[in-house]
């Protein structure tokens, strides 16, 4: 399968740029998808460099490319510390790369639902198809409540608890079983004028609870903190406020761990992280005009402290 049919990897460049590679080095890129960044990282190593690529969804095995440099991790980047440790790579990595953006090829599979412009089976959304509750199951099954906080938290929709109330009225009467179905529930709560952004806004607070992203993310970034070396670089593409938020955040607040008595009395020492960029990179206009889905990406660089 090739990566422009499955995926056009966002700012390709400027993620190997910030990335330092070396051609003795150890990367990990946490989101293979399509394989493009990973194959443009292995373009720039030698026999002596390093890379393990982490992708749960099945599909993604079809884009490997051999090459003795490379390790694929079948599996949910969250585990990222525990198969580095594995691998015995805890510490020694050069840098991390993260591009959180759903693959085209999830967007144009009607069948695993992930875009409202089809009425396709409502089966899933799930990245890993071998495992959790489906989109399907969550929209059937969770009360009313529990509904209208996923969709306030997750896709920030101020109507929620009305679109909450469509869904259960609908499903009381049939389950709801694709995507054509979700609409005709919800549809008399959209504002016509900014149908598509809300729609968007509806698919992705579904899409964020079924992968339990946000806390997917959370566990990854605490990761990188034990699994970078001192002057390793962390590289994260988000395209959302919500993820944008955490990376930012997680950036300016990590701190190291330091339990001695002085920092007890004194407070934790100094930030773990050096933000390379003051403000997140963001693609060229050329860019987003040959590919639209670049135009919300944001690219933020950090880098570990050396320890002293």
């Amino acid at each position: 399968m090739s990566d422009k049919i499955y995926h056009v990897p966002v700012m390709l460049g400027e993620c190997i740029d910030a990335m330092k590679i070396k051609s003795d080095g150890c990367y990990v890129d946490v989101t293979f998808g399509g394989g493009g960044h990973s194959r443009a990282i292995l373009s720039h190593l030698g026999d002596q460099g390093r890379l393990y690529s982490f992708d749960q969804d099945p599909d993604a095995v079809h884009n490997i490319t051999p090459d003795p440099s490379f390790t694929f991790i079948a599996s949910n980047f969250r585990y990222l510390e525990r198969f580095m440790d594995y691998y015995g790579e805890d510490g020694k990595v050069d840098a991390i790369l993260a591009d959180l953006g759903v693959s085209s090829h999830h967007f144009d599979e009607e069948d695993r639902g992930f875009s409202f412009r089809s009425d396709a089976p409502l089966l899933d959304m799930r990245m890993n198809i071998r495992s959790g509750k489906s989109a399907r199951d969550i929209l059937n099954e969770y009360d009313e409540e529990h509904i209208a906080d996923m969709l306030y938290k997750y896709g920030e929709l101020k109507q929620s608890r009305r679109l909450a109330k469509r869904i259960i009225t609908a499903r009381s009467a049939k389950e709801l079983k694709t995507v054509g179905d979700l609409l005709a529930a919800i549809k008399p709560e959209i504002n016509p004028r900014e149908e598509k952004k809300q729609l968007a806004c509806v698919f992705q607070a579904i899409r964020i609870e079924v992968n339990d992203e946000l806390k997917a993310l959370e566990d990854m970034l605490e990761a990188s903190l034990k699994v970078l070396r001192p002057g390793g670089r962390l590289v994260v593409m988000t395209y959302h406020s919500l993820e944008d938020r955490i990376v930012k955040n997680f950036i300016k607040d990590s701190r190291p761990e330091d339990n001695s008595a002085m920092a007890q009395i004194y407070g934790k020492s100094d930030n773990s992280w050096i933000a390379v960029t003051r403000k997140p990179i963001v693609a060229s206009p050329q860019e987003v005009q040959d590919n639209p889905r670049a135009r919300s990406a944001k690219l933020r660089v950090a880098e570990l402290r050396m320890k002293l």
